[in-house]
């Protein structure tokens, strides 16, 4: 397998400082969710605490414990959910930020942290309107009111109130706006005193400044992937960051084979809809048994390196153009690369 996957980590933290730009005044949290979009979690955190992030949104408490492995105590990480009472104990022995979306998890939390005799740092989850998981509107008075007890009593501190939007149009994000603001007024009449409110993903913290409240939560554009259908990435000001890889095997007439295919997590039906960068500038893809080929160019030669999406600097496709031409949402492309594929860090 030649396939290598390139992380330029330098390019990265130019977009983190263009995403700060952007979200600003509210904090970023970058978010490392599946492997960090499939870049790489442990180079990625690193190179972002040197960059001065200083909350990493780590999703599940085993992605946040690895987190806290690698960087230590002076980062903040939040996990979206524990999924168990036993993760729930995880996430107080590693001193995570935890979203609490409901009433069981709420006191299993504060149990845990009882045991370790600890103060469990927690983050209420209102559902606006998005269903994913968060306390439904009508049970909010009575979840805050508990959460307030909790803290009182000195197991919970409750650090922030977030949601999700659905980001399908703007009428249904403002109504959950509004939501999610009734909610924070719920919560302080309770007598909590949230410092962190946090609402807003990669594109409305982008685009609608009036979402940001404190914190936004930063993953796909960091990377510099942009939302399927939404503006392109040189309108964003982020780049690309990684470049898949692969060499010439072979060559005749009818152009070059790559060794690479559907095991490294492309589809076989990206043959014909998207191009790739060579020697020769953009040449388009076409399949091949259990792997691609590429149309010819001149002096194409066994170990010529082919770009199968990357920044566009070879004219190849980015990670998004291929997601978007299997019709699936911008950043599983990068995410679904075969753990096979080498990565290849650049940047420090």
């Amino acid at each position: 397998m030649s396939g290598v996957l390139r992380i330029d980590l330098d390019r990265f933290a130019a977009n983190l400082s263009r995403a700060r730009e952007a979200v600003a005044p509210a904090e970023l949290m970058l978010v490392v969710k599946d492997d960090a979009y499939g870049h790489g979690l442990d180079a990625i955190v690193r190179r972002a605490q040197r960059e001065g992030v200083r909350w990493i949104g780590a999703f599940d408490v085993a992605t946040g414990r690895r987190v806290r492995e690698v960087l230590g105590g002076d980062v903040r990480i939040f996990s979206w959910i524990a999924a168990s009472r036993a993760e729930a104990a995880e996430a107080v022995a590693a001193a995570l930020d935890l979203g609490v979306g409901d009433a069981e998890l709420l006191e299993d939390v504060a149990a845990e942290a009882r045991v370790a005799g600890a103060v469990a740092r927690v983050h209420l989850k209102i559902d606006t309107g998005l269903h994913r998981n968060g306390v439904r509107p009508e049970d909010w008075p009575e979840f805050t009111a508990r959460a307030a007890q909790l803290a009182a009593e000195g197991c919970l501190e409750v650090v922030g109130i977030w949601s999700h939007i659905a980001e399908a149009s703007d009428e249904e994000d403002d109504a959950a706006r509004a939501l999610f603001d009734a909610a924070v007024t719920t919560a302080r009449q309770a007598g909590l005193s949230p410092t962190m409110l946090h609402l807003s993903a990669s594109a409305a913290s982008f685009a609608r400044p009036e979402f940001r409240y404190d914190l936004v939560r930063v993953g796909a554009f960091c990377y510099g992937i942009r939302s399927a259908g939404g503006p392109r990435e040189e309108h964003l000001g982020v780049r690309p960051i990684a470049t898949l890889e692969a060499r010439v095997t072979a060559v005749d007439d009818d152009g070059a084979s790559i060794d690479v295919g559907p095991l490294d997590g492309l589809p076989s039906i990206l043959a014909g809809r998207v191009t790739v960068g060579t020697p020769g500038g953009p040449c388009s893809l076409t399949a091949s048994g259990s792997g691609f080929r590429v149309a010819g160019w001149t002096d194409a030669a066994p170990g010529d390196v082919v770009r199968i999406y990357g920044p566009g600097d070879g004219g190849e496709s980015s990670a998004t153009d291929l997601a978007e031409a299997i019709g699936t949402i911008g950043e599983e492309i990068a995410v679904r690369v075969s753990p096979l594929v080498p990565r290849i860090y650049s940047g420090g």
